[in-house]
């Protein structure tokens, strides 16, 4: 009785050390960008899981820029640019391209909503 005891605690401690990792570990997000818009251009993830948002260009130098997680980059084609990001609080946060690509520019933009 004792050892089924035993066995069962330590492996209840296993599946909660794994399970705290997995929360612990990056979550990917794939971005692609070209002329004129973001795919996807709205992205969900949960306060507290960290992100890698890898970020694609399709057709030429675009820029990305997150005010609020003080992030800027150019995503230059043919590489992916990582922007790692910790979310610590809830709610809807707009990115956008900061680099003129033309007559549509104006609408190059996404939202990452942080859910709770």
């Amino acid at each position: 009785m004792y050892r089924r005891t035993l066995v069962a605690l330590l492996a209840g401690s296993a599946l909660g050390a794994a399970a705290r990792l997995a929360a612990d570990q990056p979550v990917e997000i794939r971005i692609s960008a070209k002329k004129f818009e973001f795919h996807p251009n709205k992205v969900t993830a949960r306060r507290g899981q960290p992100l890698v948002l890898v970020l694609t260009s399709e057709d030429r130098i675009h820029g990305f820029k997150m005010p609020d997680f003080g992030v800027r980059t150019d995503i230059v084609p043919g590489q992916e640019t990582r922007v790692s990001l910790m979310p610590e609080k809830p709610g809807s946060f707009t990115f956008f391209c900061d680099v003129f690509c033309g007559d549509g520019h104006e609408d190059m933009d996404g939202t990452l909503l942080i859910e709770a």
